[in-house]
């Protein structure tokens, strides 16, 4: 089969182009820009072209090879030349879901699904680092699992599948209501709570949404309590078993408490497996390796000497991320911590403005940037960053702040200074940290 996946380089395609190559399929596709998963698209032999999508390179693929199956994004427009192009010329165009949910059938996997609103990428590649090292004397995978993953990993691709694999490990993103799709053997519910307005216009409905999903699930274990308060008792009135884990396991010393909580999830997840395989291996073992977890792309990642970037675009991401920098710097030996922070889409800002309240208590500085603006509602105003200023506990600890010279500077002073530097952005402020701090 030829598959055409257009935006194939980013972290939500590129995984799959990779798993779709590793099963055999033929795989093409293009992209705008060169994106983070570029690298591994070519060491894997993937032909595909980077420029103007005009509908070219594809009706080029579709007249030299014939093209089985075209694959797209959320964020294609209805009118892009491709996806016009492709409605004329392609039996089969369709959104990702489709072809992941084939993968696992045709492949008789199990999949393990970890869905959330926060915490999905770090869990999922948490299991993934777990996996490539828990092997028996004779170096054989002890779960020989497929996955995917949406972001970067510095320790391994971001998606494969081998022939002898039993689990397919899933980032089950809600967002365009991507999970429905799917009808997992088991689901890890990380955390759930309000995102999405521009998909989800109400809390009920975003809600409604995640206990579809886990009524879909064969099995289900939400991460911490708070994760099962909005479908507990839907599921119980459905009769529908699942686990909670009551609190996070003491013997795991990640810094931050919710990488703690997210590596208790992952552990919760390898028992499970390992009981499907009828497999024991101590605690202690599992937990050494969790412990050793390097981190991922965009997860408090580190940049050069004190200066970390991460994902973190929603007032309970922050939060966390705030408290991982804070331990982090204690134990580091810095002086405080400085937070540099990009709000992302103005839409969702309107439903979580009221929650940045408290999300950076305890840092030294906070500069505030312009919101990143993807997929608005129009009619809504644009918030400004004074604005957002106004509404924390320490607002005298914040300015607002452009990516300018300035801001350059001024940081790194503090990284010379000995503090711990840490930008949080869903968007372009990533791409020019590093270009600041290469």
């Amino acid at each position: 089969m030829n598959i055409y996946i257009s935006g194939i380089s980013g972290t939500g395609m590129g995984p799959l182009a990779l798993m779709a190559k590793k099963a055999g399929i033929n795989v093409y596709g293009s992209d705008r820009n060169y994106g983070a998963i570029a690298p591994e698209l070519e060491k894997a032999g993937i032909e595909y072209y980077v420029g103007t999508q005009d509908g070219t390179y594809l009706q080029k693929k579709i007249d030299e090879v014939g093209i089985d199956w075209f694959i797209y994004t959320s964020a294609l427009p209805k009118d892009h030349p491709e996806l016009v192009l492709a409605n004329e010329r392609i039996e089969k165009v369709s959104k990702r879901d489709e072809l992941i949910a084939k993968l696992v059938q045709d492949l008789n996997l199990k999949m393990v699904a970890v869905a959330g609103t926060h915490g999905k990428t770090t869990t999922t590649s948490m299991l993934v680092w777990a996996i490539s090292k828990l092997i028996d004397k004779d170096g054989n995978r002890i779960l020989p699992s497929a996955y995917l993953v949406g972001t970067t990993l510095n320790f391994t691709t971001s998606g494969s599948y081998k022939e002898g694999d039993e689990f397919f490990i899933y980032e089950a993103d809600e967002y365009d209501r991507n999970f429905l799709h799917f009808n997992p053997w088991l689901s890890m519910i990380t955390y759930v709570s309000y995102d999405h307005p521009d998909i989800y216009k109400t809390k009920d409905e975003y809600e409604e949404a995640f206990v579809q999903f886990e009524m879909q699930s064969e099995s289900i274990v939400f991460g911490t309590k708070e994760a099962a308060l909005h479908g507990k008792t839907i599921l119980e009135e459905k009769k529908k078993a699942f686990d909670i884990i009551e609190k996070t396991d003491e013997r795991i010393n990640l810094a931050g408490s919710a990488r703690r909580e997210d590596a208790t999830t992952a552990f919760f997840a390898i028992k499970k497996m390992l009981e499907a395989r009828n497999i024991s291996i101590e605690d202690e073992e599992i937990i050494k390796v969790l412990d050793s977890f390097p981190g991922v792309g965009r997860r408090f990642e580190w940049i050069s000497n004190g200066v970390y970037t991460d994902y973190a675009h929603h007032p309970e991401e922050v939060k966390a991320t705030v408290e991982i920098a804070k331990e982090e710097a204690a134990k580091t030996s810095k002086k405080g911590v400085v937070v540099v922070y990009q709000p992302h889409q103005n839409t969702r800002q309107h439903e979580v403005m009221h929650l940045y309240k408290d999300a950076f208590d305890g840092v030294d500085k906070i500069y505030w940037l312009p919101t990143y603006l993807t997929r608005e509602d129009e009619s809504l105003r644009i918030i400004e960053p004074e604005e957002f200023i106004d509404t924390l506990n320490e607002s005298q600890k914040a300015s607002t702040a452009e990516l300018d010279n300035e801001l350059s500077k001024k940081l790194h002073d503090y990284q010379k200074n000995g503090y711990l530097i840490i930008l949080m952005t869903a968007g372009p402020a990533d791409l020019w940290l590093r270009k600041e701090f290469k």
